[in-house]
């Protein structure tokens, strides 16, 4: 795989299922060069496999379908261009011309049905009068000046927050049969009935089974002390929103809640906060049941093994009192299904990412990435996955997927690392690049990386592990660096590479690199401050400067002190930034303009450190951009940001298919 392959990279969406089992539908998006941004349609997937899955929409962006619970309307939401903001649209399920059923100038992030098919909640941003968003004639750069009295009032991706809050919003779906308005008497979309006036972000919004409700997570509300959030309920007739007594002994930060189909148990996903209701590190995902009547909540999920936390993943319904859910398991995400009575049953794992799976007529579908797919649909048949599409087709045939080598070494402990080699084609001698992922509390898995495919099609073995400290392998797995970052989880990436290294003799150890980025940046920025092995390094987008971070990033007030401790000492020794004078080896910062999870000053500030100590180092800056920009950033820069990674390595890693440029005569 080369940088210009990345439009062939298609994501595909959860699965909305038809309320008769018979058929599916799913947003497939992919980066775009020519326009510099993501587009995509809805498809239709039918499960009867003499039929073909097919393009049902021609949006630019067509994303996150939901068919009505009557299964006569398909919803979804409808990006126009570049520059536009995604509305609500709704079309007959059968086929026909969609209808834009909002304007907001903010856009709609997020929506869901009313169990009676008639109306729909969704959330969006309400800018304050005079903020940027309040009018198109309103820039950024006229507003007035800020005051801000607590500490989260940014947001990664969002900017500020406090002065626009999302807000959830009830509109009624029209007759879609009807007959269309002419030009001359066409009116304006009623606007729709707002729901919450909060102070911060209400975040998605689900009807009560018997529809007189809608239930939500807002996010924290003026309390600086800790990071407890609740399930709150506000009637659809109208009236204020209020707490629900979730009967937790401690606090917890609730992510995702759900009323069971027979209304009687309300399903959520939470972690425990410790008595300090700041205690986050390694908390485990889990899901939650209690009685819609109130009562003592129930652990479905074991709070030390299981992490329901996967990236994207929400609450599904099965039957009247069932749940599905995603688990984060030792490099895989797995489907479960847990009943509110009881019952536990593990659907679907092994080498797959599940990214999300929906229940209907009998009928479960699953969308999942795999060794060599990108993500595709399949329907669970008799406890197995029948694919019903290949959307990775075409990046199959253009480029040379590898398939990951799973591996696990032991530390010098004899504490076991788990990870995956993928390697190149040819004989070798080859460079190796040690990948170190972001978190800490993540895992690389099986699912295809574009990273690693690229630097493996440039003629890299590319070494990836979960060492302690990541998520997946328990609660103790992810403890063991509280307090202690740079120790144990440097000590499992290094044991990881010296094991790979003795293993395979086509690897070469003379050469090797060493790159990563956020929590991933802090720990090749320590690697590089206690070893002199690595020929260069990349530190991207890092957690460089623990002092700085805690007043300049949107976690900064609380991310530093519950993982490094709260003194000086503390924060000192582990701190790449007071280490960075032992620094020798080539470096490469990488960082985005508007990253508020780890702050362009931590780049900067890192850079010019190693350039005043004479070491080599560059420092690439992408404008417009935040942490993610690797994941979601615009498609020109992603793959300049591959080109970048490319011709840094050439410099000292040269190999056949990525040479050392020649010097111009």
């Amino acid at each position: 795989m080369k940088p210009e392959h990345l439009p062939l990279l298609n994501s595909v969406s959860a699965p909305a299922v038809h309320p008769d089992g018979s058929r599916a539908v799913v947003s497939v998006t992919r980066p775009d060069f020519n326009t510099d941004s993501y587009v995509g349609q809805l498809w239709n997937i039918p499960l009867n496999h003499e039929q073909l899955p097919r393009r049902i929409t021609r949006g630019f962006r067509d994303t996150s379908p939901a068919f009505s619970p009557d299964g006569l309307v398909l919803a979804f939401l409808r990006t126009g261009g570049p520059s536009s903001k995604a509305q609500l649209v709704v079309v007959e399920a059968g086929g026909g011309e969609p209808q834009v059923i909002t304007d907001r100038l903010l856009g709609v992030e997020s929506f869901a049905w009313s169990p009676d098919s008639h109306r729909i909640v969704f959330s969006s941003r309400e800018p304050d009068a005079g903020r940027y968003g309040s009018s198109e004639a309103i820039t950024a750069e006229a507003e007035e000046p800020r005051l801000i009295s607590s500490y989260q009032y940014r947001l990664n991706g969002v900017g500020y927050t406090r002065d626009k809050p999302q807000q959830l919003f009830i509109v009624d779906v029209p007759e879609l049969g009807g007959e269309p308005q002419t030009a001359q008497a066409s009116q304006p979309l009623p606007p729709p009935r707002q729901l919450t006036s909060l102070a911060t972000d209400a975040g998605s919004g689900v009807f009560s089974a018997d529809g007189s409700a809608v239930y939500f997570v807002p996010a924290r509300q003026g309390n600086d002390d800790d990071l407890a959030t609740f399930i709150y309920k506000v009637p659809v007739a109208g009236g204020d929103a209020v707490p629900v007594d979730q009967g937790a002994a401690a606090p917890q930060s609730v992510t995702e809640v759900r009323q069971s189909r027979d209304g009687r148990w309300m399903f959520y996903i939470a972690r425990d906060l410790g008595g300090s209701g700041r205690d986050f590190v390694a908390r485990n995902a889990v899901l939650y049941c209690v009685a819609a009547d109130g009562g003592v909540p129930v652990a479905l999920t074991d709070p030390e093994l299981m992490d329901v936390a996967a990236p994207g993943a929400r609450i599904e319904l099965r039957g009247p009192d069932r749940a599905l859910v995603l688990n984060n398991a030792q490099g895989t995400v797995e489907l479960l299904e847990l009943g509110a009575t009881g019952g536990h049953a593990l659907l679907v794992h092994g080498d797959k990412v599940v990214s999300g799976a929906a229940w209907a007529g009998g009928s479960l579908l699953v969308v999942f990435s795999d060794a060599s797919t990108h993500g595709d649909v399949a329907v669970l048949d008799d406890g197995q996955l029948r694919l019903l599409t290949d959307f990775s087709a075409v990046l199959r045939t253009q480029s040379d997927i590898v398939v990951p080598q799973e591996l696990t070494f032991e530390a010098s402990d004899g504490y076991p690392v788990h990870g995956w080699l993928v390697r190149p084609a040819g004989k070798g001698p080859h460079p190796v690049l040690l990948n170190i992922h972001g978190g800490p509390f993540a895992q690389f898995t099986v699912g295809l990386f574009d990273e690693a495919q690229v630097y493996a099609a440039a003629g890299y073995a590319v070494l990836m592990c979960n060492p302690r400290g990541s998520a997946g392998y328990g609660r103790d797995h992810g403890l063991a660096i509280k307090g202690r970052f740079g120790t144990d989880d440097l000590e499992d990436v290094l044991a990881f590479l010296d094991g790979a290294l003795a293993k395979f003799p086509t690897l070469d150890a003379g050469r090797l690199g060493i790159m990563g980025g956020s929590y991933g940046g802090y720990l090749t920025a320590w690697a590089i401050a206690h070893h002199h092995r690595f020929k260069g390094a990349i530190v991207e987008r890092g957690f460089l400067d623990p002092v700085s971070f805690e007043g300049s990033a949107d976690i900064g007030w609380y991310f530093g002190e519950e993982y490094l401790g709260g003194s000086v000492v503390e924060v000192a020794a582990q701190s790449p930034f007071e280490h960075v004078g032992n620094v020798q080896t080539p470096t490469l910062v990488i960082h985005s303009e508007n990253d508020l999870r780890c702050p362009l000053e931590q780049g900067q500030c890192y850079f010019t450190a190693l350039k005043r100590r004479g070491v080599e180092a560059q420092l690439l800056v992408f404008p417009g951009e935040d942490h993610e920009l690797s994941r979601s950033g615009r498609p020109n820069h992603r793959r300049q940001r591959f080109e970048h990674i490319l011709r840094w390595w050439a410099r000292f890693l040269p190999t056949d298919a990525n040479p050392a440029a020649v010097p111009p005569e």
